[in-house]
């Protein structure tokens, strides 16, 4: 008898991720279709475990409120962010990303999360830095489900299965093939040569609004 390829029926699992919109402010869009171990996963909980690296970040406050609307559910590592520091300040993050199943698709699933690029050095000779976002890990963890051992592998994550409260499962990591290797975010950046005239406009900007404040205070303020 001839032994199937389970292998390559695992091949069919497939995760694309988009960035929509432009400039500093994202939104990335996740989508999962899992293909031949779709029955198996029938239950479950799945998550993008996505890299950010130093160049995007996500606002901590801002995933907070939009978790408080049940908008979206995500894990960041670490939890604390800088939001003000600079890109080569700046270190990794890492995103759990729950998704929701797509009703348009069997064995689909899919999420969204706004990021947000963080200022550069300036550029010598262009007004872009480009950010390189490799494509996520797509995630299972399931507790009433027996998954398939050719299609999953055990994966460690510290973090509890979304929705579920028997308390701690078994998170397995989905063999699947990204639509794309890597999505790229262009951020603008400023020239180097425009740095002498940026500082002067600057110094002449603060030096007229102290100017303004100190004429004010001394025409309309109350001395002793």
């Amino acid at each position: 008898s001839v032994v199937p390829d389970a292998h390559a029926a695992c091949q069919d699992a497939t995760v694309l991720q988009e960035l929509l919109q432009a400039g500093f402010h994202r939104e990335l869009l996740v989508k999962a279709e899992l293909g031949g171990g779709a029955e198996d996963a029938a239950g479950c909980s799945v998550a993008a475990r996505i890299h950010l690296p130093p160049g995007i970040y996500v606002d901590p406050y801002e995933l907070a409120s939009l978790q408080r609307q049940n908008l979206t559910k995500a894990l960041l590592v670490p939890d604390v962010v800088d939001v003000e520091a600079p890109e080569y300040l700046a270190t990794e993050l890492l995103v759990l990303l729950y998704m929701e199943p797509d009703p348009r698709c069997s064995g689909c699933f899919r999420a969204s999360l706004p990021v947000h690029g963080r200022y550069h050095r300036p550029g010598e000779d262009t007004e872009e830095a480009l950010v390189v976002l490799k494509s996520p890990e797509v995630l299972a963890c399931c507790c009433d489900s027996r998954l398939s051992t050719e299609c999953w592998a055990p994966a460690e994550v510290e973090a509890s299965c979304s929705g579920n409260p028997k308390g701690p499962c078994q998170w397995f990591s989905v063999t699947h093939r990204p639509v794309q290797e890597e999505s790229i975010l262009q951020v603008p950046v400023g020239l180097r040569q425009h740095n002498p005239a940026v500082c002067v406009l600057t110094l002449l900007a603060t030096g007229l609004c102290s100017a303004l404040i100190l004429a004010a205070v001394c025409k309309h303020g109350h001395f002793a």
